[in-house]
């Protein structure tokens, strides 16, 4: 498991050992919280392994799946470590894929809705090739996720190396960095803290939020079904930005008001995933919705701070 110790990673690991999975957690911790996986230090059949994947990946085991999810993922982290993302999403991808390879594991690359850039047609299906800036200040992580899909599609064809594509759609949860600049914990740190909640442009613009147990259990089916991908792993359900601070303030009980502020460069307009897929192919969709997914989330980062 590459980047094991970051958000989605780390619910990876944990379901992963609650299903009687032995797991090795490799990661780099640049961007990953060990809070995360601190819990699962102790469990049987965890390892971790502190390792740059652009550069070695030290796995002592042969293992049956190999899941890549190393990567800066969110946008303070992308714009901060471009290079990094850049070498994880080409180097890194080739490390794993030659481990699952020689070990004819299946493999799971994570990609992300990032690739169909600022769509023009909405909802994403995986067949949409995407509108995306290759020199924008996005371009980091947007391309990067491309070539993995690129050399992971070419391995699979080449080499027959078992492969599978999760494209993933703005999931959220317990365990996000409330500074990482992502929406939901930007939103619900403002909120908690009594703070003005910063909505970009005009609010209009729209995201499609996956609570992280839902994401899991996509994955997981991906990776125990002989699907090769790309599959969207999302929930279809969109909210515009401006709709889901008013959400976040109305569950967080605060009274926080909406500051605006500009809007990123190449912002996307709208994400919305097409899950029919998904739906047909393994039998997964979303359970969880927003109102009970921002619940459990600003529950937790209320505990959270209660901890300091």
């Amino acid at each position: 498991m590459t980047g094991g110790a970051g958000f989605v990673g780390s619910h990876l690991c944990k379901a992963l050992l609650d299903a009687g999975a032995a797991v090795t957690c490799v990661d780099d911790l640049s961007t990953g919280r060990p809070e995360n996986i601190a819990p699962l230090l102790d469990r049987p059949g965890f390892t971790l392994v502190q390792a740059n994947v652009a550069q070695e990946l030290p796995v002592r085991r042969r293992p049956d799946l190999v899941l890549h999810f190393a990567s800066p993922a969110s946008p303070a982290d992308y714009l901060r470590l471009p290079l990094h993302t850049m070498e994880t999403g080409s180097a890194g991808t080739g490390n794993a894929l030659t481990l699952a390879h020689e070990s004819e594991a299946r493999f799971v690359l994570a990609s992300t809705s990032e690739v169909y850039g600022d769509p023009q047609q909405n909802p994403q299906d995986e067949r949409y090739w995407g509108n995306v800036n290759p020199v924008g200040p996005r371009s980091v992580y947007d391309e990067a996720k491309r070539f993995g899909e690129a050399l992971t599609t070419a391995h699979a064809e080449t080499y027959g190396t078992d492969t599978c594509i999760v494209r993933l759609f703005n999931t959220y949860g317990p365990g996000m960095r409330g500074h990482d600049g992502r929406a939901v914990p930007t939103f619900v740190r403002q909120a908690l803290a009594g703070e003005p909640l910063t909505v970009t442009g005009d609010g209009r613009q729209t995201r499609s939020l996956c609570y992280v147990d839902d994401t899991v259990a996509g994955i997981l089916a991906a990776a125990a079904h002989g699907l090769r991908g790309p599959v969207n792993i999302g929930n279809p359900s969109e909210i515009s930005m401006l709709a889901l601070a008013r959400l976040v303030v109305a569950l967080a009980g605060s009274s926080s008001e909406v500051r605006y502020i500009e809007r990123p460069v190449d912002d996307p307009a709208v994400r919305c995933p097409d899950i029919t897929l998904a739906r047909d192919k393994l039998g997964w969709e979303p359970r969880v919705g927003a109102e009970e997914g921002l619940r459990r989330t600003i529950d937790w980062f209320r505990a959270e701070a209660a901890r300091g």
